[in-house]
């Protein structure tokens, strides 16, 4: 058994991955600020799964104040506990929103990630695992895209508030030979989602009858990941590995629109479509090379597209109650 501090964890990639080490038997301090950067109801029925295991402890705080992180009552039972990793999955996520309020990513993305790094380092944690995405790579990287590729041209602040805290990883590792993983995600979906992604929304949106908002021509391609593929990958990074940069990444792509047609012959609805004009902080395609991943970890995506929109429409109809209820703005 190990203990784990698990960052963001009323997360989409959080929840799942703190579930999936409690359900190995491992002890989890969880952390996460519950803030409504989208619809707080679905973190909190993520946390309320979690809150039934009894090697899990819920802290409410926000990285991005290191005297919360300092003062925080990680112990459990009153009892000191030594943390073998520091899973940070803690992020102001999405592109667009980063345009309109750059200040919350640099404050959660890079001092939150130093916080934590100086944290680790004081409390002599030997691994730290940090979560990036695909985004670094701006908007010309060759597909699919290897971890070498030039990540040093970011379209928004979100992106270039992850290279930030990637190199403070690679600093924190020089100095002080922390043990660090860096994995880069290639969108992520699956059940729980997050509602501010293009899975979710499409998937409400077409169930429930209303307009399908697709910018531009809709012939832009993503590489999708499901969910219990990234929460598998991330929890293999936990072994020793030096300094890796890695990305988790789908092995089948599809466009935007081909996507809507899946979802339409799945739902039972024709969808309600409305263009609007591309958007300069979206990137045309993604499209992870995930050779290191496989070399390093022995990694590879095994749920099927067909598959994961399945269980992501089945989940969405047996939660429809509630769900049908989130916002995806």
């Amino acid at each position: 058994m190990s203990n784990y501090i698990v960052t963001g964890v009323a997360g989409f990639i959080g929840a799942r991955v703190a579930e999936m080490l409690l359900d190995a038997g491992h002890m989890i301090a969880g952390i996460d600020n519950l803030n409504n950067a989208y619809d707080v109801r679905i973190k909190h029925w993520r946390l309320s799964r979690l809150n039934t295991h009894p090697n899990f402890k819920f802290i409410q705080l926000d990285i991005s104040e290191s005297m919360s992180l300092e003062e925080a009552d990680l112990n459990f039972g009153g009892q000191s506990v030594r943390f073998d990793a520091i899973i940070n999955l803690a992020a102001r996520a999405g592109v667009r929103s980063s345009i309109e309020n750059p200040w919350v990513y640099i404050d959660t993305n890079v001092t939150g990630t130093v916080n934590l790094l100086e944290w680790a380092r004081k409390h002599l944690v030997p691994k730290f695992v940090l979560a990036s995405t695909s985004s670094v790579y701006g908007q010309d990287a060759p597909l699919p895209t290897p971890e070498d590729a030039p990540s040093d041209q970011p379209l928004q602040a979100y992106a270039a508030s992850k290279i930030g805290a990637e190199a403070l990883c690679h600093a924190y590792h020089y100095l002080y030979d922390i043990d660090i993983t860096i994995f880069r995600y290639f969108t992520v979906y699956g059940p729980a989602g997050r509602p501010d992604m293009s899975m979710f929304r499409f998937t409400k949106w077409i169930s429930e009858n209303l307009p399908v908002r697709v910018n531009g021509t809709g012939e832009q391609s993503r590489g999708f990941t499901y969910i219990d593929d990234i929460a598998e990958g991330t929890i293999r990074g936990l072994q020793p590995l030096g300094f890796e940069i890695i990305n988790l990444g789908g092995h089948e792509t599809i466009t935007i629109n081909r996507l809507i047609s899946k979802l339409e012959d799945l739902i039972g609805h024709n969808a309600l479509i409305e263009h609007f004009p591309s958007h300069p902080a979206d990137m045309l395609a993604n499209h992870a090379d995930i050779s290191k991943a496989k070399r390093l970890l022995e990694w590879e995506p095994r749920v099927s597209l067909q598959e994961g929109i399945t269980n992501m429409v089945n989940w969405y109809n047996t939660e429809r109650e509630w769900v049908s209820q989130i916002r995806t703005e």
